[in-house]
């Protein structure tokens, strides 16, 4: 079924929005997934606070262009979405995981982040980055590790003279 005019033109300053505002975007392509894989797919990107949009590659492209970004656009191919977020690193982790538990229906294409085009091998690095909560972890983790060894190498010393 087309789209009207004014649904086109919502769908253009939606994707536009994303584009402009959002810290971090992650373009995707899809194929081949179930209404009820989206469904899922969608929720659990709701959970971690992203986005997910799908819109008509010539209205996407319209939208490329007339963002002043700097960087290569990515190519883009079979049906495009969005994903997008505050965090600059959690739409691109939400799609990755989306892509390992789909068995490749879902493809990384490229993304936008911290005002600039990135491709698909960046994207992929970023979505490889543990959560915030994990680097606190190994952060705390690092600190304590050398008191750790002073107290187990003092006690070692303390049990040796008894």
């Amino acid at each position: 079924m087309p789209l009207t005019k004014q649904k086109k033109k919502e769908i253009l300053e939606n994707v536009s929005t994303i584009t402009k505002d959002f810290g971090s975007v992650v373009m995707l392509s899809y194929s081949g997934l179930t209404v009820a894989e989206v469904s899922a797919m969608r929720r659990k990107m709701r959970e971690s606070e992203v986005g997910y949009r799908v819109a008509k590659k010539s209205i996407v492209k319209k939208v490329l262009e007339g963002v002043n970004i700097p960087g290569e656009v990515p190519a883009l191919s079979g049906q495009v979405a969005f994903a997008y977020g505050q965090d600059p690193i959690a739409p691109a982790r939400e799609v990755f995981e989306a892509g390992k538990k789909y068995d490749g229906k879902i493809t990384i294409l490229g993304g936008i982040f911290e005002k600039h085009y990135i491709d698909k091998d960046f994207t992929t690095m970023l979505a490889t980055i543990p959560p915030l909560q994990t680097l606190y972890a190994q952060f705390v983790n690092l600190i304590n590790s050398p008191i750790q060894g002073l107290v187990l190498a003092l006690d070692a010393v303390a049990k040796k003279k008894l």
